[in-house]
C-alpha cells in the first residue's frame, strides 16, 4: 500500500482485508489466538499493549491520529516482521470498529485518553468482547460502577492496567503485612514525580490541526474544544474534560499494593490538605490529599496521604517540569512526604522518586510504584523478620499475558474489574476533593455514590456526554 493511500485509509476509518492467520511468532500458541483490537495507539498503546497483543493476533488498530497509526504499524514491522500489515484493519472511530467487526473480535486493549475508556469498554462488553483497560479505568466514579456491572452481566474477562499488580513485590507486601511484620498500619504516605496540571487553562494557544487528524473523534464524548498546545498526545492528563491529573495518572499504580494488603474499602471521607495551581479547566500542579478509611475486619482505621507535583516555593517552568510527561525534573523540586526525607537521612537510603511508606505500630515498610522494592525499614529489620509463607498465587509472565490466559480459559484475570473498580473509585475521589477545594472534608457514601455533606459535588460523580456519544 502506498503511503498516500494508507493515509486516506486511516482518515476514512477502514483498513485492509480480514486477517487469515496467526501473526508469525516463532512458537505458535497452543490454543487458537485471540483476535485483538488495540484502541489508542499513543505511547502506552504502542510501547506495551501492541507488542504484548502481537503474542496473540492483532486484527485492528484504532486511533484518530494517523501519525499514531503509522507508528503502530512500524512497531508491528519491528516486533513481528512476518505479519501482513495490509491484513490489519484501521479505524479512527471505535464505534465503527464495533459496528463492522463486533463479531470478529475476542478482546480489546484500551489505551485511549480517560474520557473514552468507559464508552469503549461498554460497547465491547455488550458485544461479548473481553476488555483490558488502562488506569484509572474511567473518567468518573459512576462510569467505573457501570463497567463493573456490565462485566458481570455479559460474563467477559476484564483487567485494569495497573501492571504492578502482577509483580512479586505486590504479593510480598500483602504477605508481610498479614504476617504482622509492622503491626497495625495506621498511615500510608505516597508520592510521585508527576505534575499533571497547569497554573491556568488560559495560556494554551490554539494550534492548526495536524494533517488528517480526526479531531472530532478524539474529542468524542467530551465537550468540544479547539486543538491547542498542552493537550495531545499525552498532556490531556492535565485537563479536567479529558484526564484526571497526577492522581489519575499514577494513583492506581502507587496505591495498589497498600489497597490490597490493607483490605481497603471505600473511604469515609477525603480532603485536600494543600493545593496549588489549577482552575476551572485544568488540574493543579501540586496537591497533598488525605483519605480516611474506617476499621476493617482485624484492621484499625488508616489514613492514606498523597503527594504530587512541585514542592512549595519551586517555580513552575520548563526547567523544573519536563514538558512531554509533566514530571518534576529533580528530586529536590518534588513535593514529597516529610517522613520520606526523614527516613532517607536517618538510614542513608534512597526510596525512589515514586513510592509508598506504610507506617505501623511496630515499624515501617516501603514499596515502589509497581510492586518493586518491598522491604521493611531499616534493612536490618527486614533481614531479622522471618520470611512469611507465600499465601497468594503468583502470576506467570506479564500482566497482559495473565489477561490473555484468563480469556483463553474463561477465568478471572488478576486486577479484574471486581478488584480494580473500588481502587479506581478511591483514586477518582481525589479528583472530587480537588474540585471541592483545600481544607474541605468531603464525606462519601459509596452505596449511594454521593457526597452527603457537599451535594454540589454530586454532579461530578457522573459524566456528561456530547450528542451522539452517550452509551
Amino acid at each position: 500500500m502506498k503511503r498516500r493511500d494508507f493515509i486516506k485509509t486511516v482518515t476514512a476509518g477502514v483498513g485492509g482485508i480480514s486477517v487469515l492467520g496467526a501473526q508469525g511468532q516463532s512458537k505458535a500458541p497452543a490454543k487458537k489466538p485471540l483476535r485483538i483490537a488495540v484502541i489508542g495507539c499513543g505511547d502506552r498503546g504502542i510501547r506495551t499493549l501492541l507488542p504484548e497483543s502481537l503474542k496473540e493476533w492483532v486484527v485492528a488498530l484504532v486511533d484518530p491520529d494517523p501519525r499514531h497509526i503509522e507508528d503502530a504499524l512500524a512497531k508491528v514491522r519491528k516486533v513481528a516482521p512476518s505479519v501482513d500489515i495490509a491484513s490489519i484493519r484501521i479505524y479512527s472511530d471505535y464505534r465503527k470498529l464495533f459496528d463492522e467487526m463486533g463479531k470478529e473480535l475476542d478482546a480489546v486493549m484500551i489505551a485511549s485518553p480517560n474520557h473514552h475508556h468507559a464508552p469503549t469498554a461498554l460497547l465491547a462488553m455488550r458485544h461479548g468482547i473481553h476488555v483490558y483497560c488502562e488506569k484509572p479505568l474511567t473518567h468518573t466514579i459512576y462510569e467505573a460502577e457501570q463497567l463493573k456491572a456490565a462485566a458481570e452481566k455479559y460474563g467477559v474477562v476484564t483487567q485494569m492496567g495497573q501492571h504492578g499488580h502482577s509483580n512479586e513485590g505486590c504479593r510480598r507486601l500483602y504477605e508481610y503485612i498479614r504476617a504482622g511484620a509492622i503491626g497495625q498500619v495506621r498511615e500510608v504516605h505516597c508520592w510521585t514525580t508527576r505534575c499533571n496540571g497547569l497554573m491556568s487553562s488560559h495560556n494554551s494557544p490554539v494550534l492548526p490541526l495536524p494533517k488528517d487528524f480526526d479531531w472530532d473523534n478524539w474529542i468524542g464524548p467530551a465537550q468540544y474544544c479547539d486543538f491547542h498546545d498542552d493537550l495531545h498526545p499525552h498532556n490531556w492528563h492535565l485537563w479536567k474534560d479529558f484526564g484526571n491529573g497526577s492522581i489519575g495518572n499514577q494513583g492506581c499504580h502507587i496505591f495498589d499494593a497498600s489497597y490490597w494488603a490493607l483490605n481497603l474499602k471505600a473511604p469515609e471521607a477525603v480532603e485536600v490538605e494543600d493545593m496549588h495551581g489549577g482552575d476551572e479547566g485544568v488540574w493543579p500542579i501540586r496537591t497533598r490529599i488525605r483519605w480516611d478509611f474506617p476499621a476493617r475486619e482485624g484492621m484499625v482505621p488508616v489514613k492514606i496521604y498523597w503527594y504530587d507535583g512541585l514542592a512549595a516555593g519551586v517555580e513552575y517552568s520548563e526547567k523544573t517540569v519536563q514538558k512531554r510527561w509533566r514530571s518534576v525534573n529533580k528530586r529536590e523540586w518534588q513535593n514529597v512526604p516529610p517522613l520520606l526525607d526523614e527516613l532517607e537521612k536517618k538510614y542513608n537510603r534512597n526510596f525512589g522518586r515514586n513510592g509508598s511508606l506504610l507506617v505501623g505500630d511496630k515499624g515501617v515498610m516501603t514499596i515502589g510504584p509497581y510492586g518493586d522494592g518491598c522491604r521493611i525499614v531499616p534493612e536490618e529489620a527486614h533481614r531479622a523478620f522471618p520470611v512469611p509463607e507465600k499465601t497468594l498465587p503468583r502470576v506467570k509472565g506479564t500482566h497482559q499475558e495473565d489477561f490473555f490466559q484468563a480469556c483463553h480459559n474463561n477465568t478471572k484475570a488478576c486486577a479484574n474489574f471486581d478488584y480494580s473498580v473500588p481502587l479506581a473509585e478511591i483514586v477518582l475521589l481525589g479528583d472530587l476533593a480537588m474540585l471541592a477545594g483545600p481544607h474541605r472534608r468531603v464525606e462519601w457514601d459509596s452505596d449511594a455514590m454521593r457526597c452527603p455533606n457537599m451535594p454540589e459535588l454530586n454532579q461530578y460523580v457522573k459524566s456528561t456526554y456530547r450528542a451522539g456519544w452517550k452509551i
